[in-house]
């Protein structure tokens, strides 16, 4: 990692990362992990995104000043979504995940598609109460097993009709939870190793550059259109597990 043109090329990928989750919310261990895999090898691209994975996430959850309001709301779907994440990352080590990791692709694929054709269905307050413990326990268990973060979570986020900005931030407070908890599951078993800290901390600061220049472009867009970008980022997030 000492290559001046490999550090260049590690700082670009995770610029662009960044801007993908400032622009949309989500994205950046994807994104980075698709194009690291091509120049470095997979368990040093896997290390890299510890850092700037956390961090934006906390950063993001911490933008928007409804951080209590949010809280208030959804804390019965993001205490489930924790809990479970130790659960799902024990059964990692029991459970073939690879099928259900393009399962999970194609899920998303599909609801960016029909979200981009018709109108998502918006939840009532009861269901909304009853589905947010159940959603965040799937959503935890799910990353506790294969590591995707946004699976049903992101989808109940968006059907109880937050606000763009609202929405953005309550993933980045799903985001950041799970990360935390999903490295603290990892770790206890032995399934994360720490030698690669320091070139993930390094990694960090061109995605937050990246992250600050999407978030000045969201700011920009209509509701509609961010709705849109969303959607196609989500359905390309979806169609990028489904054939990794």
């Amino acid at each position: 990692m000492a290559d001046p043109n490999l550090l260049i090329m590690v700082g670009v990928v995770f610029c662009l990362a960044g801007f993908v989750k400032g622009m949309v919310g989500l994205g950046l261990p994807t994104v980075s992990l698709g194009l690291l895999s091509i120049i470095v090898d997979l368990p040093t691209a896997m290390a890299l995104l510890v850092m700037p994975s956390l961090a934006t996430n906390v950063w993001q959850a911490l933008a928007g000043g409804q951080i209590v309001a949010l809280w208030r709301r959804l804390w019965r779907f993001l205490l489930m979504a924790v809990v479970m994440v130790h659960l799902g990352a024990q059964l990692s080590t029991l459970v073939e995940t690879q099928f259900l990791h393009r399962c999970l692709g194609a899920l998303l694929l599909l609801y960016a598609i029909s979200g981009l054709m018709t109108k998502p269905p918006q939840l009532s307050p009861r269901l909304e109460m009853i589905l947010g413990p159940v959603c965040g326990a799937i959503n935890g268990l799910l990353t506790g097993l294969t590591g995707t973060l946004f699976v049903p979570g992101v989808m109940f986020l968006q059907s109880i009709g937050l606000p763009r900005d609202a929405l953005v931030q309550a993933m980045g407070i799903l985001f950041a939870a799970s990360t935390a908890s999903l490295g603290l599951a990892l770790y206890r078993h032995d399934l994360m190793p720490l030698s690669l800290g320091i070139l993930s901390a390094a990694a960090l600061l061109p995605a937050l550059i990246g992250m600050q220049i999407g978030l000045g472009l969201r700011q920009r867009l209509s509701q509609d259109l961010f709705r849109q970008l969303f959607l196609i980022a989500l359905g390309g997030l979806g169609g990028y597990i489904l054939i990794a």
